[in-house]
């Protein structure tokens, strides 16, 4: 688990405010949910890998309870219980730390941070379009414009291995294998299911079949599927959000990938990740998601379609960092008042204030040092401008201005100092 120093805490809350933006463009609540939960909610349908690295501990009333892993189970478990009468869809957003016990790598920590987006109560492509498209202008807003969107479709596989018999927890094992692109023991580990000749030629072909080619690379998926009529279902919502993506004129690059999967199990139809160049060459994604259309009515509610990404905050300050992308921050002027000497002190204050209350962030030079060393350390800290307030100036209501930047400074009357601060470039 990491201490953030203030640089890096900076570019934390900078991608999270973007999150925060973005589901304000697109119409998406933010609700709030508890670090912990019950293990058994945050445990259904996590899959076994995440299960097996959960936080998990007995409170003083011996209950076993869990820090969360991840947002959508504690989301689903929100809707089924207390928003069950409210109107679909559902566009809910939340963002904060998550916590599993992976061995510590770049990229990769115990507590990390993520932002959630959950659009509940329609299965029509229409909802997973929005989803990427929502990912794909979060990334361009941030300024990683160089990312791309890898997706695929869980329906596809499922509708293969259950026209083959294959039960959903022996199909669960065969995801986690694809997702680790563990490909020949996925293959094996069907053939020791029973799977047929056929089913293992169309498994093989499907993990063969990428690329961002998007028609050519559908039209194959179409062939490799045809004695497969549940898979085909699925292969042609497939075909309608990627339709509709091509109409949303994101600039993210789409790729294709048929034999995709990702560790949760509660995955029902399309599948997707993010990826920069940058951190790709680690195997860091920095977001993911899919739709899930059985996991809320698991809590006790009423059957509801869902579909929804969780972008990583903290990848995406790692690839801000690796990709030197500027943060687009507001233009706000910091400024520090440096009295000249202890009687000034008063009006130092007085003015700091006056400062603040016109929103200009204003520090006051606490440590008495002579005004040579407080200029240096004003400039070592990138501070734009100084107010000296020295007896001289101070008699006739005046403040001394000084622009850090282009080491220039005047004299101007107190009452013009938040207007001349706020007119300067």
């Amino acid at each position: 688990m990491n201490d953030y120093l203030p640089d890096d805490a900076l570019k934390l809350r900078y991608v999270e405010q973007k999150t925060r933006e973005t589901a304000q463009l697109y119409g998406y609540h933010e609700v709030i949910t508890p670090l912990v939960e019950s293990y058994e909610l945050l445990a259904a349908k996590a899959g076994e890998e995440i299960r097996h690295r959960m936080y998990t501990f007995n409170d003083m009333a011996n209950r076993k309870i869990a820090l969360r892993a991840e947002f959508t189970p504690s989301i689903a478990r929100l809707v089924a219980t207390k928003m069950r009468t409210m109107p679909k869809p559902l566009k809910l957003f939340c963002a904060g730390s998550l916590y599993r016990y992976d061995e510590p790598q770049y990229g990769r920590s115990r507590e990390f941070w993520q932002a959630n987006y959950e659009l509940m109560g329609t299965s029509h492509p229409e909802a997973d379009a929005e989803i990427i498209t929502l990912t794909s202008h979060l990334l361009d807003s941030i300024g990683l414009h160089k990312h791309y969107l890898k997706i695929g479709h869980v329906g596809i596989l499922r509708g293969i291995l259950n026209q083959e018999g294959i039960q959903e927890t022996q199909q669960n094992q065969i995801m986690q294998l694809l997702d680790k692109k563990q490909w020949d023991q996925a293959l094996t580990t069907a053939q020791n299911l029973k799977a047929s000749r056929l089913c293992l030629k169309t498994l093989k072909t499907l993990i063969e079949t990428k690329g961002n080619d998007t028609t050519n690379i559908l039209h194959e998926i179409d062939e490799a599927i045809k004695n497969y009529e549940t898979a085909g279902t699925a292969a042609q919502n497939l075909h309608e959000i990627i339709e509709l993506i091509k109409n949303s004129n994101i600039k993210s690059e789409i790729l294709i990938e048929a034999g995709f999967a990702r560790g949760l199990e509660y995955y029902t139809g399309m599948i997707f990740e993010a990826y920069v160049p940058e951190l790709e060459r680690a195997g860091l994604a920095i977001g993911g998601g899919g739709r899930y259309d059985k996991l809320i009515e698991l809590f006790g509610g009423e059957p509801t379609p869902a579909v929804g990404v969780a972008p990583g905050i903290d990848r995406i300050a790692l690839a801000i960092d690796k990709t030197k992308t500027p943060l687009k921050l507001p233009d706000k002027k910091h400024v520090i008042v440096i009295p000249l000497n202890e009687e000034m002190l008063a009006q130092a204050y007085t003015i700091a204030s006056t400062l603040r209350q016109a929103g200009i962030p204003t520090d006051i030079e606490l440590m008495r040092r002579p005004v040579s060393k407080a200029l240096s350390d004003a400039d070592r800290r990138g501070l734009q401008y100084s107010v000296l307030i020295g007896p001289e100036e101070a008699k006739e209501g005046k403040v001394t201005l000084r622009d850090m930047k282009n080491r220039e400074q005047k004299t101007i009357e107190k009452e013009k100092l938040i207007t001349e601060i706020m007119r300067e470039k």
